[in-house]
């Protein structure tokens, strides 16, 4: 990833070498493509620009349809060819405060004023409606900023009559929209200008001149934003921590200090600081983000600093202890490999210039966030938008308990001299269903955060999900997975379109590493199989799309008993089963309910 696209930002260097920086991370092979339209009530070629560039660092390469001047409304509403051909996969509302037509006036009531307020919302509701209408696509818009003056001074914000108060309304009922609608998500503009400081946001000559709604230079904090959301829908959030302690959690080097001398607590400025970092990461640890370290110190000092009476942080909070003297990226890679997880979703954070570098330079794709003082670690980790959180399920609350208890199966298997007898003595039950409505956000998600085992690569939004879950053409079928450590929730999906009747081509298979080596894949197909058959299927068609993360999974149909047919100079292949004359199930350790 280019380091010079993570905040803080030099907006200057970016505004300079877009260009540039498009042409490097354009060679890229593997790209994830995706159609957006940018419906602006501004001026939107610049945003357009900077948002390539954020979201090429994240792996989607975008093909953009940019409506014309102000005219976003007429483009959702009333539609175009060019539009309607352009099919797109997300749709980006830019509006602001600027395209808000009626504001309320001191002469109305509070009848009139309502009036206006519904009016307004209409407006938007309506163009909402009409794109999900047309469009498979998901819609991301814009909350408004605050106005660039305060007509009643304070009491703007509290008087139905002031601005302030009117677009405060009127987000909080976009915001509601926004909680109803899981296709539909807000770009909090009203955030990222108060951060960026509402006076030089609203320069007034950047807006005459070019039509702009925010001066140039805010453009970056903007995009980078709304590239957020957008990767974040696509599954390219970071998904664990890897954390130093010594002058990162704590103050002080517990080795050379002592527990009794850190500074952490109540009772000192600094201390606070690092309190506060503290709760910061065990709220993400709630929201299923796994905290892990990574430190040079004695094992013993580090557990010792972690149960330090003030902290909030504690051993069991960590799925992996790394504190020992060996270089920390070769800890970084050790973690990655005994959680399944790609190294490039971890965020690496370090008090150390010096660590950071060389964790970057040996391991691609790992964020390190350039933190300075502890005053700002906080800053600088949440406004990267690492964890950017556009949809939640269960399982995420349950996604530390599910590592700590795999972490326990790996000390149940080395009682065991047979792998199968270990398979059995888990008591594995497995679900295997067509797909139910309920989980249909976690199967989008798994789509979206599966890299290893993903035969094809594909990611499918909510809104594609709920599009197959509607179409009677495709064979869907998700799977839970639980043994007597626990539940792994919705851990497989496989979809499969029928063609000419008699054919299933499978479309996308994925799983989640929890469950790797479970046989859980050999139950899925047992039961693919059979719905296939009951639809009258006599050929299954596979396809494998290799990329640098699911060479795993290489040989997958193989083992599957199918017939490779096919192997493209990239290595795409495509293979075939015939289960015209039967077809002998492979799972024999699983427990499956239908």
């Amino acid at each position: 990833m280019e380091k010079k696209l993570e905040y803080p930002f030099d907006v200057t260097y970016l505004m300079k070498n877009k260009k540039k920086i498009r042409r490097k991370l354009l060679e890229n092979e593997s790209l994830l493509e995706k159609n957006i339209a940018i419906l602006g009530g501004s001026t939107t070629s610049e945003i357009k620009n900077m948002l390539e560039i954020f979201l090429l660092n994240y792996g989607i390469k975008p093909n953009f349809y940019e409506s014309e001047y102000n005219q976003y409304y007429e483009d959702a509403v009333f539609g175009n060819e060019e539009l309607d051909s352009f099919n797109p996969d997300i749709i980006y509302i830019h509006t602001t405060n600027r395209n808000i037509k009626e504001y309320p006036v001191i002469y109305d009531s509070k009848e009139e004023v309502n009036e206006k307020l519904e009016s307004e919302y209409t407006k938007f509701k309506k163009i909402w409606e009409k794109l999900f209408e047309k469009f498979n696509a998901t819609i991301i818009q814009n909350n408004f900023e605050y106005p660039f003056y305060r007509l009643f001074g304070n009491k703007d914000a509290s008087d139905i009559h002031g601005r302030t108060n009117f677009i405060t309304r009127l987000n909080q009922k976009f915001y509601d929209y926004a909680n109803e609608e899981k296709n539909f998500f807000i770009n909090d503009i009203n955030y990222v200008s108060s951060c960026y400081g509402l006076d030089k946001w609203a320069n007034q000559f950047y807006w005459h001149m070019y039509k702009y709604a925010m001066e140039v230079p805010a453009i970056p904090y903007l995009s980078f934003n709304l590239a957020n959301i957008i990767k974040s829908i696509y599954g390219k959030n970071k998904k664990a921590f890897v954390l130093d302690l010594d002058n990162t959690i704590w103050g002080g080097i517990v080795g050379d200090d002592g527990v009794e001398n850190l500074s952490l607590g109540p009772e000192v400025p600094s201390g606070q600081v690092y309190l506060e970092f503290q709760n910061y990461l065990k709220a993400h640890k709630d929201l299923g983000i796994i905290l892990n370290i990574d430190s040079k110190n004695e094992h013993e000092n580090a557990i010792a600093g972690l149960k330090h009476p003030a902290g909030t942080l504690r051993p069991e909070d960590f799925i992996i202890i790394k504190a020992n003297w060996n270089p920390k990226n070769l800890n970084v890679k050790e973690i990655a490999e005994e959680l399944n997880l790609g190294a490039d979703s971890f965020v690496f954070v370090d008090d150390n210039p010096a660590e950071r570098k060389i964790v970057e330079n040996y391991i691609e794709g790992i964020a390190t966030p350039e933190i300075d003082v502890p005053e700002n670690y906080i800053k600088i980790i949440d406004h990267n938008g690492y964890f950017e959180m556009t949809n939640f399920s269960e399982e995420d609350l349950k996604k530390n308990e599910s590592y700590k208890d795999n972490a326990k199966r790996s000390q149940m298997m080395s009682t065991f001299d047979n792998y199968e007898d270990y398979l059995h003595s888990l008591k594995m039950k497995a679900e295997i269903s067509t797909f139910k409505s309920i989980y249909l956000e976690r199967i989008s998600q798994l789509t979206n955060k599966s890299n290893q085992f993903n035969l094809t690569t594909k990611r499918y939004s909510l809104a594609d999900i709920e599009a197959v879950n509607e179409n009677d053409n495709y064979i869907k079928i998700y799977g839970k997975l639980e043994d007597m450590f626990g539940d792994n929730g919705v851990i497989s999906v496989v979809i499969g379109e029928i063609k000419n009747q008699e054919e299933l081509h499978i479309d996308l298979w994925i799983m989640s590493c929890r469950v790797l080596k479970r046989n859980m894949e050999f139950a899925m197909m047992d039961i693919l199989v059979k719905k296939a058959q009951e639809r009258g299927i006599k050929t299954i068609y596979g396809y494998y799309y290799p990329t640098i993360k699911n060479k795993m999974v290489n040989n997958f149909y193989n083992l599957q008993g199918f017939e490779e047919i096919s192997c493209d100079d990239q290595g795409n292949k495509k293979y075939k089963l015939d289960i015209s004359k039967g077809y002998i199930n492979k799972n024999n350790v699983i427990e499956v309910n239908e």
